[in-house]
């Protein structure tokens, strides 16, 4: 074998590395960008839930049953003709 041919294998070789180290390269990087998009598709799903949950927590905080229930368990008030009851477990 020539000193031609040597030459030829070794850029031929060099060739193969190069690609073989891009190729391998964007596969680790496409799959460090599919585990984000995994990543945010989870929050953006948890988010919506909670979302959700929230608007849900707002429509019930919004009707008049809600209302009278908070007047009724955080400043004790009662119906007129109603006879207020003293939980005596309360008193510290």
């Amino acid at each position: 074998m020539g000193k031609k041919s040597k030459l030829k294998y070794l850029i031929v070789g060099i060739i193969v590395i190069n690609v073989c180290y891009v190729f391998i390269n964007q596969q680790l990087t496409m799959n460090r960008i599919q585990a984000g998009i995994q990543d945010k598709t989870m929050e953006a799903q948890r988010i919506k839930s909670e979302n959700e949950r929230l608007q849900s927590e707002i429509k019930i905080s919004q009707s008049d049953k809600y209302s009278e229930k908070l007047a009724r368990e955080k400043l004790g008030l009662i119906k007129q003709g109603e006879i207020p009851v003293v939980n005596g477990s309360n008193n510290k």
